[in-house]
């Protein structure tokens, strides 16, 4: 993993650029970009690995000023000898087109590849979202439904692509603050 371009910090003014589209079907350089994407995402979730695991990944993350977005979520089996379930996704140009009513958080809070400094406190964001976007696997353009802890994690990436930080969502005079009917994952 030496090749990968390192992961841009908190600080950097390119974490707050907003992000260009991409032209369809994808580019050669772009495919392998998501591709990287995903690579990176997969080394570092292995625990022989020295580099901090993440479940999202977008492009400006990495320096790159397009829409771009990596997802690699594993889920533990709970019967002993069963291996994780790997599901990743690699999309261009995301968008959310429709969202839920509902709000949740995630009671473990939100962190981030590119903020180093734990920031403790609650993110409020939409509890389902459909997306639409080019899809790396099918080539083609794709329409997706994302619940609890996945749509958590897809708005978080997609909030990097318009140059948004979690912690900018954090309520500055009580970061603990929570909606009424807001649900805790």
């Amino acid at each position: 993993m030496t090749s990968f371009r390192p992961i841009i910090k908190e600080g950097n003014p390119l974490l707050r650029k907003k992000s260009r589209p991409v032209s369809l079907p994808l580019s050669p350089e772009d495919r392998e970009t998501l591709q990287n994407m995903l690579d990176y995402l997969a080394y570092a979730s292995d625990p022989n690995n020295d580099e901090r695991p993440g479940v999202g990944l977008a492009a400006p993350q990495i320096g790159i000023n397009k829409r771009l977005v990596a997802l690699y979520f594993v889920e533990d089996s709970d019967e002993e000898g069963v291996e994780p379930t790997v599901e990743t996704f690699a999309f261009a140009n995301p968008t959310i087109v429709s969202h839920s009513v509902q709000k949740a958080y995630l009671t473990s809070g939100e962190g981030c590849l590119s903020v180093d400094e734990d920031r403790p406190g609650y993110v409020e964001r939409y509890a389902f979202v459909t997306i639409e976007a080019y899809d790396l696997v099918s080539n083609q353009m794709v329409r997706l439904k994302f619940r609890g802890y996945r749509a958590m994690v897809i708005q978080h990436e997609i909030d990097h692509l318009e140059g948004v930080l979690y912690v900018d969502r954090l309520n500055k005079k009580d970061p603990y603050q929570v909606s009424e009917g807001a649900i805790g994952l």
